[in-house]
């Protein structure tokens, strides 16, 4: 597999420094890719990257996940108008390893293969550096005329989209990201360093860097930053980001994330963020064309990096969740969904509550209804009367749990309580409510 040619038809190469597929091309070749560890869980934003690692080691080299300790302390100003808040030691130790455990379902750590991936933090071979060594050694190899011709670099002192300035500890981040390469370079042999667009002007000073020390050619890979379609930034909801750690974002949301992307996206993210061939991808994308309802490319799309981030079963119990409004689902199903998930399905839909202990060991579904309180002010009753209920029930258009009610007066039984207390009720099509017997 040709690592460069794999991106440029995934559209994941903006710039690339001359020379980089030969040496791809000539030998196994050590690549890096920098990330920010001021988080404990990586989000859908980082996966662009982390993508780019995955097709490197598939195609036979050998990539590096570096963990920025150091440089996480400091902040980096590219795409930024202002300074960022530090973060201390320990937290960036349990970031990173919180974060390897995500690598490790995207990368190969622990085989024998000489291609395997490898963890390192910059805060390990930057934590006994000390200032005038640094300036010494590090500073002199580039001027302060180079560094301030890089765009992140004017753009906070010209004050663009109002930017507030920029500290000596940030514009000294180039020199530190540069000197990551410079080092993995001498120590590692890395030859090639991966980033996204906004890190070319950070990855050249790190190539001019071991230009200037050890007369060595290094190169450098970009990919282009994600949007959507319509130009808005990429990965984010009325929410915030969208997490792979399942705290943060549950798998059900995750998967809705990538399944109600619209088709122009569908079509760009399923060649960036999963391992699809190229004919695999096309002949999704045929289907698409032919029966745009389908979505055939969200689906996959979703089933391929909900299974990569989560698993086969949180995929499973995802889909099944999402049936729960938009369609049939086998009840024996429903009741493997977790309350977490349950309770995000049926967030916008009317909730009532009914006590347990009324509910004893068991009620008429009549009386449950008639009895069951609005847990809002807003929220009115499903059903105007028993009588509206009695003529639905008879035409079938009442269903508990997803399945028809055979008389309007039918017992329900605490087997009949999903996860022990929840109740969904649903009035034809798309009228639903969610009981909470507590």
């Amino acid at each position: 597999m040709n690592f460069v040619q794999e991106l440029k038809w995934r559209g994941m190469i903006q710039d690339i420094m001359p020379g980089t597929e030969e040496q791809l091309q000539k030998e196994m070749t050590s690549a890096y890719l920098g990330i920010d560890p001021t988080a404990d869980s990586l989000h859908i934003g980082h996966l662009v990257g982390v993508m780019m690692l995955r097709h490197f080691q598939r195609a036979g080299h050998k990539p590096y996940a570096l963990i920025g300790g150091a440089t996480g302390m400091i902040g980096d100003p590219s795409g930024k108008s202002k300074e960022r808040v530090l973060i201390d030691e320990d937290r960036l130790r349990h970031n990173q390893e919180c974060i390897r455990k995500q690598l490790s379902k995207f990368l190969d750590f622990d085989s024998d293969a000489p291609n395997h991936a490898e963890l390192v933090n910059n805060y390990d071979w930057m934590k006994d550096f000390t200032f005038l060594d640094f300036i010494r050694n590090i500073g002199k190899l580039i001027t302060v005329n180079y560094m301030m011709s890089k765009d992140s670099v004017k753009r906070r002192f010209t004050g663009e989209n109002g930017a507030d300035g920029m500290s000596f500890t940030e514009f000294s981040y180039q020199l530190l990201q540069g000197y990551d390469y410079l080092y993995l370079n001498t120590e590692r042999n890395c030859k090639l360093q991966l980033g996204g667009a906004d890190q070319w002007g950070n990855i050249t000073t790190g190539c001019e860097m071991i230009r200037k020390v050890t007369g060595a050619e290094a190169f450098a890979i970009t990919c282009p930053l994600i949007t959507k379609a319509d130009g808005k930034k990429f990965g984010k909801t009325e929410q915030g980001n969208v997490w792979l750690d399942r705290r943060y974002t549950s798998p059900y949301k995750f998967y809705q994330f990538w399944v109600n992307v619209s088709d122009d996206d569908a079509a760009r993210y399923i060649r960036i963020f999963t391992s699809l061939t190229q004919d695999e991808i096309l002949a999704l994308e045929a289907e698409q064309k032919a029966d745009p309802a389908c979505r055939a490319l969200q689906k996959r799309l979703a089933r391929e990096i909900t299974v990569m981030v989560h698993s086969e079963e949180d995929y499973n119990q995802a889909v099944a969740a999402s049936q729960l409004l938009f369609g049939k689902v086998d009840p024996a199903e429903l009741r493997k969904i977790d309350e977490e998930t349950l309770l995000q399905v049926f967030e916008a839909v009317p909730a009532y509550t009914y006590s347990k202990a009324s509910f004893g060991e068991g009620v008429k579904a009549v009386d449950l209804v008639t009895d069951m309180v609005p847990a809002a002010d807003n929220v009115q009753p499903l059903f105007g009367s028993k009588g509206e209920m009695r003529k639905l029930v008879q035409g079938g258009g009442v269903s508990v749990n997803k399945e028809k009610l055979n008389a309007f007066d039918q017992l329900l039984t605490p087997s009949d309580l999903i996860q022990g207390k929840y109740i969904i009720l649903q009035k034809g099509k798309k009228n639903y409510a969610l009981v909470t017997v507590a």
